[in-house]
């Protein structure tokens, strides 16, 4: 398969295209904990268009197809909080997830000034888990989600993106 796979940061018009590959990829997870009420699968169509026009969305494309997501955003205390990362399950295992993580950061850290990244994963999700820690995050805590599943919280430090002044 000839993959080359894009990665950009998300347009109001890949809205839609992110809404329904969420849905889709997030079944997996939901199974793992028997909960179909995860933030990512009943989170809403407008609430998805307004975290794509007001933090940081990266998107992986193969060709027109959104086939990988990502958000960010900048919580007061400077540490950027990333989720919901994604990738169709046809593509998982090429690095995708990695390089979408790396676009998010750097954004974060460039163009919001964020001194630290923060990601919540659920306590099995170990290819999620496995991914956090290859790149660099390290747990620093547990936090119960909203929807009741026991989340590990991870961070790491934004020096690795320092620009110098």
């Amino acid at each position: 398969m000839g993959m080359s796979v894009t990665i950009s940061a998300a347009s109001a018009r890949d809205a839609e295209q992110i809404f329904r590959l969420q849905y889709l990829c997030f079944q997996s997870e939901a199974a793992l904990y028997g909960n179909y009420r995860i933030d990512p699968l009943v989170q809403t169509l407008d609430s998805v268009r307004d975290e794509v026009a007001g933090d940081c969305v990266f998107v992986a494309r193969l060709g027109d197809e959104v086939v990988g997501s990502v958000r960010g955003r900048v919580s007061e205390d400077g540490a950027a909080a990333i989720g919901k990362l994604c990738v169709h399950p046809r593509l998982q295992g090429h690095g995708i997830g990695a390089r979408l993580l790396r676009a998010a950061e750097a954004a974060l850290a460039d163009e919001r000034g964020a001194k630290r990244f923060r990601l919540h994963t659920g306590h099995r999700s170990e290819s999620g888990l496995r991914l956090y820690r290859r790149v660099g995050y390290r747990t620093v805590g547990t936090a119960e989600g909203a929807d009741g599943v026991p989340m590990i919280v991870l961070e790491k430090p934004a020096e690795a993106y320092a620009t110098t002044a």
